[in-house]
């Protein structure tokens, strides 16, 4: 066991814990949040474009009734009076 911890204390290969090494990771952790903060945006925009593309989707329907020499139909109607979207404000 002696053995072991004194090739792990002399071992010099491996990565080395420097203030450039953790520098340079700060900088890359801080630019990937910058980053995935931009995507998460990007992603909650698209939504909300494919939000209001299915709220304008007129669902309204109407047919005037049928009428003839034997007889007649009443017609009938539906309105879509669509939704309110809360997060427009995106």
């Amino acid at each position: 066991m002696l053995n072991l911890a004194t090739k792990l204390l002399n071992d010099e290969a491996g990565f080395l814990v420097s203030a450039e090494l953790i520098l340079i990771s700060t900088v890359l952790v801080l630019g990937m949040v910058v980053g995935l903060t931009e995507v998460s945006h990007a992603i909650n925009n698209e939504l909300l474009d494919v939000a209001n593309a299915f709220e304008s989707v007129n669902q309204s329907y109407r047919y005037d009734g049928l009428f003839g020499d034997h007889g007649d139909s009443d017609g009938s109607h539906f309105y879509d009076h669509g939704y309110d979207i809360s997060c427009r404000g995106y």
